[in-house]
């Protein structure tokens, strides 16, 4: 199993770790903000690029390609689960996807952010890039980091 450095995060490598990956997200976006009615699975969640990373306790990320060199990347599906959103399991879980898009070839990384999390992102690298949008009917505010640096 593939683990970050200094985390304990790591992709879903076997059917238990994917199906706890899509409880926490189900957790999160359906149950507790309601973003989602149902699911938020999507095909991207199909896609044999995306990698389904999550913390051993309580968190998930999501992350993947969106060109075919593999040079610019989405992330996305942070969650956290509220008991464990006082203990940092967001940080581990952002660097991871950073450092898996650098690793994979990656030269750009965005995501769209809830606005309440810019400030924290803003603090991780990332910026600002363009005006908030809705997404799943909430203001995002879409942000970039460059992963050269």
């Amino acid at each position: 199993m593939l683990r970050a450095l200094g985390t304990d995060c790591h992709p879903a490598a076997t059917a238990r770790e994917l199906a706890a990956h899509y409880a926490v997200r189900h957790r999160v976006f359906v149950d507790e903000q309601r973003i989602f009615h149902g699911t938020d699975r999507d095909a991207r969640d199909d896609d044999q690029l995306t990698i389904h990373a999550d913390r051993v306790i309580g968190g998930a990320v999501r992350l993947y390609p969106l060109d075919e060199d593999g040079e610019f990347w989405q992330g996305d599906r942070l969650a956290v689960l509220p008991e464990h959103r006082a203990r940092g399991l967001g940080t581990p879980l952002v660097r991871y996807a950073v450092r898996t898009a650098t690793e994979r070839g990656g030269l750009l990384m965005v995501a769209h952010i809830q606005l309440r999390n810019v400030g924290y992102f803003q603090r991780l690298g990332w910026r600002r890039d363009g005006d908030v949008e809705l997404y799943a009917g909430l203001p995002h505010q879409p942000m970039a980091i460059d992963l050269r640096t």
